[in-house]
């Protein structure tokens, strides 16, 4: 699935640290599961996710999240794996560059425009700059700045706050010393989803004639948590270029979503509000650090315009579900076309 023009050195080292991190039970759990869901024999099921991960450079949870056990070999070849995607970012992006998207704080220091809220560093800040910005926005979030996957990320209501030094060093303690403005989202985002702030993951590549494309959109879901992730609970549905959800929503889990379970809103009716608006934003945000050309934006829709909740090297994988959607093609040829591999 990856095309010759990248690496060959650089899929062996990818190929070696996979298989460092092996874990039979539970790749045999992911087969057992894929095998139940889509009427299959295990052994088949096994031993295919398994040559698919050794020849074709499959995720094991690539294999499940997005159906590969019913899909023929040339509709595989359409899909964009969690390695490829590696890959791409480490062909693409520069390594000098890559730090601000490894640490919250510098992003937000970088793209501090594009936010569209107030945040505080506790790295030099005191107990008395949080105490007034918890005046000012009393539902603050905490984040550790260096990490991924929702991990590291609180919220705090500050309402009944009175030991601001105490509330200061338990921050500290945890390590969650970027302190952020709750988000406040789209009136048509909190009626599907409340009590999160549910982002846009908007995938972009610089391509060389300096333009922008958008080469993947996927609506994520959260079950009032303070992120959207899936070790959240949270899920995602791939979107159309106009926004459109492309069917049902599904999890890293492999488990389909018809409608929202805290609200009862049919995912597959889903529109993303501020199109117009969003492409301005990506236009502009993807080229503030053009030495990283491929990056997955996460967004959030308010009723005032799409502000950037954070930019991701290695931009992950929200790719189309054949089983939620109907539709059994991925996103690859739209990679291929921008980054012309």
């Amino acid at each position: 699935m990856v095309s010759s023009a990248l690496a060959p050195i650089e899929r062996l080292r990818v190929l070696a640290q996979r298989a460092r991190g092996f874990d039979a039970r539970s790749v045999t759990e992911r087969a057992r599961k894929t095998a139940r869901i889509h009427g299959k024999r295990f052994p088949a099921v096994l031993i295919d996710m398994l040559w698919s991960a050794g020849v074709k450079r499959v995720g094991f949870n690539d294999y499940l999240e997005f159906d590969f056990a019913i899909l023929s070999r040339e509709e595989r070849a359409t899909w964009v794996t969690s390695p490829l995607a590696l890959e791409l970012s480490k062909k693409f992006d520069d390594p000098e560059f890559v730090h601000v998207f490894h640490h919250k704080i510098e992003f937000n220091r970088v793209f501090d425009r594009f936010l569209g809220r107030e945040w505080l560093d506790l790295e030099t800040a005191d107990a008395e700059a949080l105490h007034a910005f918890a005046d000012r926005h009393p539902v603050v979030i905490g984040k550790v700045p260096v990490s991924k996957s929702g991990f590291g990320v609180s919220r705090y209501d500050t309402s009944a706050v009175t030991d601001w030094e105490a509330l200061y060093a338990e921050l500290l303690a945890k390590g969650e010393v970027l302190v952020e403005e709750r988000i406040t989202q789209h009136p048509a985002l909190e009626a599907i989803a409340p009590g999160t702030a549910n982002t846009t993951r908007v995938t972009t590549f610089v391509k060389d004639d300096g333009t922008v494309e958008i080469i993947n959109m996927a609506q994520k879901f959260g079950r009032g948590q303070v992120s959207d992730q899936g070790a959240f609970g949270g899920f995602y549905t791939a979107l159309h270029e106009d926004g459109r959800a492309m069917g049902m929503g599904y999890d890293i889990h492999g488990e389909l979503f018809e409608t929202h379970p805290d609200t009862g809103a049919r995912i597959a009716d889903f529109r993303l509000p501020m199109m117009d608006e969003m492409r301005a934003l990506i236009a502009e945000v993807a080229l503030v650090v053009p030495q990283v050309r491929y990056v997955g934006w996460d967004i959030v829709a308010t009723a005032t315009g799409p502000v950037l909740v954070e930019g991701n090297w290695g931009a992950g994988v929200f790719e189309n579900k054949p089983s939620a959607t109907g539709i059994r093609h991925g996103h690859l040829p739209r990679y291929r076309a921008a980054m012309g591999f």
